[in-house]
């Protein structure tokens, strides 16, 4: 009996071990700004957008409006800031996991 659940502790063990770990997402530091006001992306309002060695993609995972005025005098349609992002370019886009922007000294 003590063998039985030995093998059971066993297999759970490993298959607990075999399970596909998350892998953390580096943060990356990214310029961020109104991608038609700032960044000159086509569009038919005021959105956030990244702006990644050099190429500028729309942010989907969070919005402008989240993250003050965007028409105020330090906001994103008219100043390019800097934020701490994570997250992946898919289809032309950056789907944000995280958006922190930094606050400017």
């Amino acid at each position: 009996m003590k063998k039985v659940i030995f093998i059971i502790f066993l297999f759970i063990g490993i298959a607990t071990q075999a399970q596909d770990k998350k892998t953390a997402e580096k943060p990356q530091i990214v310029e961020t700004a109104c991608g038609e006001c700032q960044f000159g992306m086509k569009g038919k309002s005021c959105d956030l957008a990244v702006r990644i060695d050099g190429k500028p993609y729309f942010v989907d995972g969070t919005t402008i409006d989240e993250h003050g005025d965007a028409h105020a005098e330090d906001g994103f349609c008219n100043k390019i800031r800097k934020a701490s992002v994570t997250g992946k370019v898919e289809n032309g886009r950056f789907k944000a996991t995280s958006f922190t922007l930094i606050k400017e000294k």
